[in-house]
C-alpha cells in the first residue's frame, strides 16, 4: 500500500473498526443494564414487533383477569345474601308448619305470625340492600343479564353469560308471589286461626326452591370463572415465558460480547495511533 500525505486509507480502515467495536460495547452496555435484548426497533425489527404484540395480549390478560375476579366477587356477594334470605325462609317454614299444629294456644300462634313477619320484611331488606359496585342485585332493578369478558377476544367464548334469572326481585312479595305486603300481613294473621298454615307450606317450599335453583346457577357459574381464571394464568404464563424468550437479554452472552467488544476497541485504537504517524513517515521520505 502506498504512502500519501492526503490519503491515510490505515487511519480510515481503522477508524471504522474503531466506530463497530464502540458501538458494540454501547450495544452490550446497554443490553445489560437494561436486561432486554431488544431495546429499540433497531436491535431486531421483526423481535420488537413480536414482542410488542405478545406484551398487548399480556395486558390484555391482565384485564381479563380482573374482569374475572370482579365477576366472582359480585356472585359471592349474591351467594351470601340468598343464604341470608334462605335462613329466612327456613325458620318460616318451621314457624308456619308449628302454626298449622292445632296444639298450640292462640297467644303462641300470634307469637309465631309476629315472627314470621319480620322474617317476611327482613327478607325484603335484605333483597332491596344488596348492592355490588352500584348494582342492586336482589331488587329487580338489573332486569337483564350481565355478561364478563372473561378472555381477551370478542368472539363468544371470552364472554361469559350471568344469566337475568339470578337477578330477578328476591323480596318477600316476589318471592311469595304476592302483590304487596299487606296481602302477606293477611295471610299470617290467619296462620294464627290455623286455617291458613297447611297452604302456606307449599309457598314457602316454592320460594325455597327458587332460591335453592338461583344458588345452584350461582354456584355453575362461579365454576365456569374458576376455569377461566386458570386459562387465563395458563395463557398468561406462556406468553410471559415467549416474551422472555424474544426480548430478554442473556447476560452471559452480552458480557463476553461486552469484553471482545472492549478489546477490539483498545486494539483499534492503538493502532489507529499508529495509522495516524504514516503521513510523518512519508515527510521522512522527502
Amino acid at each position: 500500500m502506498p504512502l500519501s500525505l492526503v490519503t491515510n486509507t490505515m487511519a480510515m480502515r481503522c477508524r471504522t473498526y474503531l466506530d463497530s467495536s464502540t458501538s458494540s460495547l454501547q450495544s452490550a452496555m446497554n443490553r445489560m443494564a437494561s436486561g432486554y435484548r431488544i431495546n429499540t426497533a433497531k436491535d431486531d425489527a421483526a423481535g420488537y414487533t413480536i414482542a410488542a404484540s405478545m406484551g398487548t395480549k399480556l395486558s390484555s390478560y391482565d384485564v381479563a383477569s380482573n374482569n374475572t375476579q370482579i365477576g366472582a366477587d359480585l356472585l359471592s356477594t349474591l351467594e351470601e345474601n340468598f343464604d341470608l334470605i334462605n335462613d329466612h325462609l327456613e325458620r318460616i317454614r318451621e314457624l308456619t308448619m308449628q302454626a298449622a299444629n292445632d296444639t298450640y294456644s292462640t297467644e303462641s300462634k300470634q307469637a309465631i305470625e309476629a315472627e314470621i313477619f319480620a322474617r317476611y320484611n327482613e327478607i325484603t331488606r335484605v333483597a332491596n340492600s344488596c348492592e355490588y359496585n352500584g348494582f342492586y342485585l336482589m331488587d329487580g332493578s338489573i332486569g337483564g343479564d350481565l355478561g364478563l369478558q372473561a378472555g381477551i377476544y370478542g368472539d363468544t367464548s371470552s364472554r361469559i353469560t350471568m344469566e337475568a334469572f339470578l337477578f330477578e326481585a328476591a323480596t318477600t312479595t316476589a318471592l311469595i308471589g304476592r302483590d304487596d305486603i299487606d296481602v302477606l300481613a293477611e295471610e299470617c294473621a290467619g296462620l294464627a286461626t290455623g286455617t291458613a298454615a297447611h297452604d302456606m307450606l307449599s309457598i314457602i317450599d316454592e320460594a325455597i326452591t327458587n332460591v335453592a335453583t338461583r344458588v345452584t346457577q350461582i354456584g355453575a357459574i362461579q365454576n365456569r370463572l374458576d376455569s377461566a381464571l386458570s386459562a387465563i394464568e395458563v395463557a398468561s404464563e406462556n406468553l410471559t415465558s415467549s416474551v422472555s424468550t424474544i426480548r430478554d437479554a442473556d447476560i452471559a452472552t452480552e458480557s463476553t460480547n461486552y469484553i471482545q467488544a472492549q478489546i477490539m476497541q483498545q486494539a483499534a485504537s492503538t493502532l489507529l495511533m499508529t495509522a495516524n504517524q504514516a503521513p510523518s513517515i512519508a515527510l521522512d521520505l522527502l
